[in-house]
């Protein structure tokens, strides 16, 4: 087992009932041993479901049926999650057992298979033993449970050395909705679209037409915003559950004022389940939060944004604790965006560093060596060019990236 990281929460947050979600876990073998890595999210008749999925051209069977679900209504009334196994280039045969599960689920639930969200995280290329997973839906489905958060962000978990959870309160037209949120990741992080595996939930009562508008841009704020080690999983996959159970008031339109409350709340949910997630980042000792301004666009700051935040030249001096800031301006000259070298600004930790595209006369570097032997760093990068701004978050890469990667599947 690996060691939490240093970066963890004190402990998981209290997550109380969502009115019509229920959850269980349950331990199958799919790939552990002596710990749960099963979960079923049961959701009230009626539930809408909006997702936001990896873009990858090698995504995952699960990734693939989710897609076909949602384009079908975004109904739903289950969420299945197994860990130790993506189901992620495993054929026809992954497909298949896909079908079988949601078969299963719906027969349990008594709804249609297409109203069943399945999704898979752990090792690609491995055949799915499903019937592992159908011989413990039936039990799951019995004993399902208001409050169980935190056991189940456990089961999803991977190389995460900490489950990951959120909550929020929000208010739609004066009646108080509870949004909860899981959520895990720790490598093959740089979501494209979506992230690792995220599950969210809420009392709210919204269609998925709504729910799926409010979501793509606050996903792209948070989820889409962090990254580890420059890689996209075959997985990702974010799901968002509504299940009507508040007496809001109707809502048609995602640009209804009455949603502002609700659409802070879940972005906020969202960053703080990135967050944590890069803070879990495999060998992660450091947070890093990187933020561009002066940029073409948004759009522009966060691809420069990202460009810094992922490189391994960058992401090495942070764990050695080098304020190596010319790596920093190498990151954004390769972004591709444009960025004025001649007006290029620099600070780490709140202190400048360059101005008018070169060293300070007066830069002093012993308060920013100081930043850096800290566990949060903060990278500012203005390149001069326009309005656009954006942050993002990444960790330092350390040589325990290697140590957990090289023997993963071990």
């Amino acid at each position: 087992m690996l060691p939490v990281s240093p970066l963890a929460p004190e402990r998981f947050p209290d997550l109380p009932t969502v009115a019509g979600v229920a959850l269980a876990t349950a331990e199958t073998g799919l790939k552990y041993r002596d710990r749960d890595d099963l979960l079923l999210i049961a959701l009230a008749p009626g539930s809408a479901v909006a997702g936001v999925l990896t873009r990858s051209l090698t995504a995952s069977a699960p990734v693939e049926w989710c897609r076909g679900a949602l384009a079908a209504g975004g109904r739903g009334r289950a969420i299945v999650v197994n860990a130790g196994n993506a189901n992620a280039f495993t054929g026809r045969a992954g497909e298949d057992s896909v079908r079988r599960t949601a078969d299963t689920a719906a027969q349990l639930l008594h709804c249609a298979p297409e109203e069943v969200y399945i999704a898979s995280t752990g090792v690609i290329g491995e055949p799915l033993d499903d019937g592992k997973i159908a011989k413990a839906l039936p039990n799951l489905a019995q004993t399902a449970a208001g409050p169980a958060w935190e056991a189940a962000a456990k089961a999803i978990m991977t190389t995460d050395t900490f489950p990951k959870g959120a909550t929020r309160t929000a208010s739609i037209g004066g009646v108080e909705v509870r949004l909860n949120g899981i959520a895990k990741g720790s490598g093959m992080i740089a979501p494209d679209m979506a992230t690792m595996l995220a599950f969210v939930a809420t009392d709210a009562k919204l269609p998925a037409a709504v729910l799926q508008r409010l979501l793509g841009p606050a996903a792209e704020r948070s989820l889409n915003s962090i990254t580890v080690d420059g890689d996209t999983s075959t997985s990702d996959t974010l799901l968002l559950a509504a299940t009507g159970q508040a007496a809001n008031p109707p809502i048609a339109d995602a640009k209804d004022r009455r949603l502002g409350s609700f659409k802070r709340a879940l972005e906020s949910l969202l960053t703080d389940l990135a967050i944590q997630v890069v803070r879990d980042g495999e060998g992660a000792r450091k947070l890093v939060t990187v933020e561009v301004s002066g940029a073409a666009s948004a759009r522009a700051a966060r691809r420069i944004g990202l460009a810094i935040a992922n490189s391994p030249l960058v992401k090495t001096a942070i764990a050695g604790e080098d304020a190596n800031w010319g790596r920093i301006v190498m990151a954004v000259g390769k972004s591709g965006e444009k960025a004025d070298r001649d007006k290029l600004a620099i600070a780490i930790g709140g202190i400048p560093i360059t101005e008018a595209g070169k060293r300070r006369q007066d830069f002093d570097e012993a308060p920013v060596a100081q930043h850096m032997r800290g566990s949060e760093i903060l990278l500012q990068v203005d390149v001069g060019v326009g309005r656009g701004r954006a942050r993002v978050w990444t960790c330092d890469l350390t040589h325990g990236y290697i140590d957990i990667n090289a023997d993963y599947r071990s």
